[in-house]
Parts: structure tokens; sequence; C-alpha cells
């Protein structure tokens, strides 16, 4: 099968700081792929060069035959791209409703779809229903009506991946899920991911610190240290992988 996210050579400098130096990526339709290294590997920025936040110097991404590499991010949501943050980004003075029926509103500009002739007064009927079902898939449905300042830490984490699923994305990158949660909080993240990934076939990216997140919900994980792939595998290669280890996850983890 040939992969729905492909990046080939990147290479991507701040200034004189060379922070990606010869990434290769290749992400293959409704897989999980978990991004790990210590602060300052590149986690962040390799997630920018596949959003187009950031343009790399050199190397080339693709997805489904796309060369996307110097495409603007809202042409790469167009395509399928989504992605969250490690601080939520949501519309806090604004109702849960309020900040689905943009997503939605958004998504449809960018496709040539119409928000129908009352979108300037207030959205469509079909607009309402589609930002609800999203506040329904990700358990927040009761509170539609809140204003989103009032939502707890974890719960905003939540409405941002709704505001993502919104975009009804092929791909859904995730930049810390779970940072800042309690454990309460990150189980039940990680099982709405699952449930994300399951229900609506999304291919899944993410960079993650919490090692039981990692290892709960990816099938194949890459290592990035001081910007280069070390090491690319499944769970149990990663766990043994000696480089791994003395870099990133120390030795404790290699019978966890």
């Amino acid at each position: 099968m040939s992969p729905i996210l492909e990046a080939k050579g990147i290479y991507k400098s701040y200034g004189t700081l060379a922070v990606l130096h010869d990434v290769n990526l290749s992400v293959r339709a409704g897989e999980t792929l978990a991004i790990i290294g210590p602060n300052g590997a590149g986690k962040t920025t390799l997630f920018k060069t596949l959003t187009g936040e950031a343009l790399p110097e050199k190397g080339r991404i693709e997805t489904e035959g796309h060369d996307i590499t110097r495409m603007p991010p809202e042409s790469r949501v167009a395509l399928g791209f989504a992605r969250t943050f490690q601080v939520a980004r949501i519309y806090p003075e604004s109702t849960l409703l309020g900040n689905l029926v943009l997503a939605v509103e958004c998504r449809n500009r960018l496709i040539g779809a119409s928000n129908g002739s009352w979108m300037r007064w207030r959205p469509s009927d079909e607009t309402n229903a589609d930002a609800a079902q999203w506040l329904e898939a990700v358990g927040l449905a009761d509170r539609r009506n809140m204003e989103a300042r009032f939502l707890s830490h974890g719960d905003k984490k939540r409405l941002e991946i709704a505001l993502a699923l919104a975009l009804r994305p092929k791909v859904l990158l995730m930049d810390e899920p779970t940072a800042g949660m309690f454990r309460s909080d990150r189980r039940a993240t990680v099982d709405l991911i699952k449930r994300v990934r399951e229900t609506y076939g999304v291919t899944v990216l993410l960079t993650e610190h919490d090692m039981d997140t990692v290892f709960g919900l990816s099938d194949r994980i890459m290592v990035l240290n001081f910007g280069q792939v070390i090491a690319v595998g499944t769970g149990e290669e990663i766990r043994a992988d000696p480089m791994v280890r003395d870099v990133y996850l120390g030795h404790e983890v290699e019978n966890a």
C-alpha cells in the first residue's frame, strides 16, 4: 500500500541553527505514527513542515500523489490535513457550538461548498447539525452553549480535537495531545483518539512525552535526536533499541 504521507530528505534551519537533517518519514493510511525524542529534537518543527507552517530548505513532502512541499497550510487542509497544538487553540469567548460552527464554515469555504444564504446572520440548520455531531463525538454535546473559556484544560483539548475533526481530515497531526493533563484525563484522551481513529479511519501522527500514551496508541514509533532520525519501528523494537534507550527512554523501559 502506498503511503498517504511521505517526506523525503527534509532539511530545516532557523538562521544558523540546523533543526532537521535529512529526515525521511512514511505513513500508511489508517496508521498511527508517534514521533518522540528529547526536547529540542525537532519534533514540532517537523510537524510545522508537514502542515506548511514552515517550509524546508531541502526535501519533498507528498500526499496521495500531490507535491505539497511549498503548499500553504490552508491548501493542505483542503487536501485533508488537520492538526492540534501543545496548548489548545480554541475560541475562548465563543460557545462550544460556536467554535464548531466556525470550523464547519471554514471547511465549506475551503472546498468550495456553500454555507447557505443565511450564513452572514446565522448558521444554517445543516451547519448547526454538522457542528453538533462533532461535539457529540468528543463527549461535549451537553455543554454546547457554554463559553469555551470555562472548560477544564483536558476539555479544551477535547474541543480542539473536535475542531480538527470538523475539517474531516484524512491525516490528523497531534502535538502533545496529553500535555499538562492529569492521569485520568490522559486515559480519556487516549480512548478518544482510539475512537477517532477507528470510527473515522483517520491517519494519526502525534508527538508525545508520556510513554504510556505513545506505546498505547502507536502502530510505529519514530525517534528524533538533534534533528536526525535514529530509529523507526514497533513499540517492542523501539524499547529494545540500545541507542534509543541511551538518548531518550532510559534502560528502565526495556521490560516495561
